[in-house]
């Protein structure tokens, strides 16, 4: 499909689709984190194990990539006098626009948030107690302006000492997504975390590390498979269906993520052996190649903040081989003396889509009609049917609470 320049193949999204029982969708994580199910895909053949079996698949000299972003509290939940519940969703920081500043901030912030029951806050501030070493304060929320769907919000607080990361730890909830069907629980604040995240910034966890345990990190590292991190700090959008029949209409979402250097010249050293944990890690790790091919493509220095838009990967005119886009990138940082590459992407990966970077996936079971999905059709081909109708017929567990699956290419 050729459509502005941007050569698509045609895609019907009603294959993209299939039957998922209510009771499949994970509503609790499985007992423990490393006892969930693993299903293994490999030169067309699919078996299953438990998860903490899985350095058994990894071959010794892979890299693996994890996201480290954390989950944030992102959801503040305010009554008005009136009695009125006013949800206030934190999507991204944009005074200050970073996030570290932001968390960091003593000062009042502002952020573009989602506000559920909207027509209930007219006007004024909104207030929420809330308790501090045995002492109640006040976080404030004012409207500022629209923001698309969104709305910017002005948070100020009457508790010196704290920054806003503490305030919204401490007066916040873990966004559950919106198919666990239940309240949160106290226990969703660990559960709902990697025990590797650090990097505070998502509101969805990067779901394919939920299941890693310190016992199967070390595991992995006595066979000697090699580990390194990036950030990608997953949006709402991620949970956004593909409405329209016609893909190209889909608006995808935008995301932030870094890499570091010393990161950048570990994916290159091992390209062809990278195992990417999460379709997170993924879109950050194709986004990577497309920022060094946009270097060496333009032919300029690229502004300091990358940006891959939505349909780039498909309008290229040439396909740099792996390694020169890598190295592109890394030359850059070396002109610049900068040591890590920020960055937005709003790429998506449908099928047809060519791999750069990746060789195997860790990954859960995605949403029907979800770009989620269309991630891992892109990656198995026709095969992605297989995978999900065995995962159903097995008993595997869905979402983001579910089970995995580990998916070579």
């Amino acid at each position: 499909m050729k459509n502005r320049g941007v050569d698509v193949p045609k895609l019907d999204l009603s294959e993209y689709n299939y039957n998922l029982p209510p009771e499949r969708i994970a509503q609790y994580p499985a007992p423990e984190r490393d006892k969930s199910k693993l299903l293994v895909y490999r030169e067309g053949k699919i078996t299953s194990d438990l998860f903490n079996n899985i350095y058994r698949y990894i071959p010794a000299d892979s890299l693996l990539i994890f996201n480290n972003a954390r989950v944030i509290n992102a959801r503040l939940i305010f009554r008005k006098n009136t009695g009125a519940l006013i949800e206030i969703f934190c999507l991204e920081p944009v005074l200050p626009a970073d996030y570290e500043s932001s968390f960091g901030s003593l000062a009042p912030v502002e952020w573009k948030c989602i506000i559920c029951n909207l027509k209930r806050w007219k006007t004024g501030e909104l207030e929420m107690p809330f308790t501090h070493q045995g002492k109640e304060y006040t976080l404030f929320a004012e409207k500022t302006e629209m923001a698309g769907e969104a709305w910017k919000i002005r948070f100020r607080w009457n508790c010196e000492g704290l920054s806003f990361g503490d305030v919204i730890e401490i007066a916040g909830r873990i966004p559950l997504p919106p198919y666990i069907k239940r309240n949160n629980e106290i226990n969703d604040n660990l559960w709902y975390q990697t025990v590797y995240s650090k990097i505070k910034g998502s509101v969805a966890a990067p779901t394919a590390g939920l299941h890693f345990t310190e016992t199967v990190l070390t595991k992995l590292e006595e066979l000697k498979v090699r580990k390194t991190e990036l950030t990608l700090h997953i949006g709402a959008g991620t949970f956004v269906p593909v409405r329209s029949g016609d893909i190209m209409k889909h608006d995808m979402h935008t995301e932030r993520f870094t890499v570091t250097k010393e990161s950048l010249e570990l994916i290159r050293e091992y390209h062809g052996r990278i195992i990417a944990v999460g379709t997170t890690s993924v879109r950050t790790l194709e986004s990577i190649y497309w920022l060094g091919s946009q270097i060496i493509n333009n032919g300029i220095d690229v502004p300091d903040r990358f940006f891959i838009d939505q349909w780039e990967p498909y309008s290229a005119d040439t396909i740099q081989p792996a390694d020169k886009a890598l190295g592109a990138l890394i030359d850059l940082m070396n002109k610049r003396n900068i040591f890590t590459v920020e960055a937005t992407t709003k790429m998506i990966i449908v099928p047809g889509y060519k791999f750069m970077l990746p060789n195997g996936i860790i990954t859960n079971f995605h949403q029907p009609g979800s770009t989620l999905l269309l991630l891992i059709a892109a990656w198995a081909g026709a095969e992605w049917k297989e995978i999900y109708n065995y995962a159903i017929e097995n008993n595997f567990r869905f979402l983001s609470y579910g089970d995995a699956s580990l998916l070579f290419r």
